[in-house]
């Protein structure tokens, strides 16, 4: 037997599976665990080790994470024959050269900061371009995004979409909602920054009065007190709920009850609540910019523009067509979902190792 390669996954930000990274980092492993690889000893970066190896036990290798490893002198100096770096905005660096793999999500940090190419954020980003061995990105969008704003070195390029978060259906019949969910709603999801573009379904609902809508996420932000006043000086304060954070068995009963999910971020490397809501079959509306139609596909009906009127219209003329044929439709939701899969996606990264490592 040939002796064992050793691949680093540095997947800190696992501690924090409320966000989309964390879920990634969470889901990838979940993935890999389920698989073999005989050939190679994997080992995660996590802080809370305890609970990983409660979950996946010997199946990993496990490096408590500390915040030191961030700076140049205490980068991790054990040497391994591959450096995962999950995410394109890691700052936890092998210390030694190392075939390394990069994983872009996104790279909105771009327009974010500015397009200047010396900025600080842009030149971290570059310096894990350059030293990458091959790239791998979460979709087609993330991939033309980057080619867009940076110059790819000539190496090994792969796109392997996310798989679906939701892998079992919670009973969340004994969940208790901490807003009103006794008239028909509308649901969405997600990290309340600028360019989830809630504030423009809130401004639908200006229009539309037989309906609520309910928004979960983090809403202690700046975005949220932002979102907060809309929905006061609108006076929508009965019809449009912030729940906060929400557990998963939560975010599923949300998911289950809702008529329909929407969806109108502007910028998405990926977007994993829209396939999480189609898993139930449900009528999904989205943006049509960045990577959400990849995501979407033909079952979910995007907006193309903002203007209340034109939201109103596109929703509720995709509401009439998925109750002509709702049984049909349910299904192609819930198998567009399932198109989706973390094992299937992890034994595409298992690929990618084995082929840089060969």
């Amino acid at each position: 037997m040939s002796q064992q390669k050793t691949v680093f996954l540095e997947t800190h930000n696992i501690n924090n599976r409320a966000t989309g990274l964390g879920t990634f980092n969470y889901e990838l492993i979940k993935g890999l665990s389920q698989l073999e690889f005989e050939n190679l000893k994997l080992t995660l970066n996590a802080t809370d080790i305890k609970f990983l190896e409660s979950e996946f036990g010997k199946k990993f290798n496990y490096n408590k994470y500390n915040n030191l490893s961030r700076m140049k002198f205490f980068r991790i100096r054990k040497k391994y024959d591959l450096w995962h770096s999950v995410n394109q905005n890691i700052k936890v660096e092998p210390f030694t050269k190392t075939k390394y793999l990069l994983t872009i999500h996104d790279v909105n940090f771009t327009e974010e900061v500015s397009s200047d190419i010396n900025h600080k954020r842009n030149k971290l980003f570059l310096e894990k371009l350059n030293k990458a061995t091959a790239v791998t990105y979460i979709s087609e969008f993330a991939k033309k995004q980057t080619h867009q704003y940076f110059n790819v070195p000539n190496i090994p390029e792969y796109v392997i979409h996310n798989g679906n978060p939701i892998t079992e259906f919670l009973d969340t019949s004994s969940y208790v909602p901490n807003v009103p969910t006794d008239k028909p709603f509308f649901y969405t999801i997600g990290d309340f920054i600028e360019r989830k573009n809630f504030e423009s379904i809130i401004n639908m609902m200006k229009l539309i009065k037989d309906y609520n809508l309910i928004i979960s996420g983090n809403n202690d932000k700046k975005y949220g007190e932002k979102i907060k006043q809309l929905i006061s000086h609108n006076g929508l304060t009965d019809q449009v709920f912030l729940t906060g954070k929400v557990t998963d068995q939560g975010k599923q009963f949300f998911m289950k009850n809702c008529t329909a999910f929407l969806f109108p971020s502007i910028r998405e490397g990926f977007g994993l609540p829209p396939i999480e809501a189609m898993s139930f079959g449900k009528p999904t509306f989205l943006s049509d910019k960045t990577s959400l139609p990849e995501i979407g596909g033909t079952a979910a009906k995007y907006w193309s523009d903002f203007d209340p009127e034109n939201m109103k219209t596109v929703l509720f003329d995709g509401l009439n067509t998925y109750e002509n044929n709702k049984n049909e439709n349910e299904l192609f939701f819930k198998q567009r979902a399932a198109s989706f899969n973390w094992k299937t996606a992890a034994a595409e990264y298992l690929k990618v190792y084995n082929e840089i490592l060969m």
